[in-house]
């Protein structure tokens, strides 16, 4: 498992629900400004579109993901990550336990 700590954030008490709860994150501001969000996805597959560019980590289980003008989904097991530019969309699938992620914006 991939473990990554932030330190002086604030964080968000209310966390953002989509998909009845499947896919589940906080916010997280860091010192300098920027946002993260820290996240859980529970299996099946969901549909994202993106504002900014966003990078995503995945520090726990597997997922996979199909980036717009892709036809094949790629895995990301913990410990990778993958880039989705601004004003885009992806895919994320997962098949069997939780994901986790850490989301960068910007």
């Amino acid at each position: 498992m991939s473990d990554r700590r932030f330190e002086g954030v604030t964080a968000h008490a209310l966390a953002n629900v989509y998909f009845d709860g499947k896919v589940v994150s906080h916010t997280l501001l860091l010192a300098g400004g920027q946002k993260v969000t820290l996240g859980l996805i529970y299996p099946g597959t969901y549909h994202f579109d993106t504002g900014a560019p966003e990078r995503m980590d995945i520090t726990g289980g597997t997922c996979r993901v199909r980036l717009a003008g892709q036809q094949d989904f790629r895995e990301y097991p913990a410990g990778t990550s993958f880039e989705i530019p601004g004003k885009s969309f992806f895919d994320i699938t997962v098949d069997a336990g939780i994901a986790q992620y850490v989301c960068s914006f910007g």
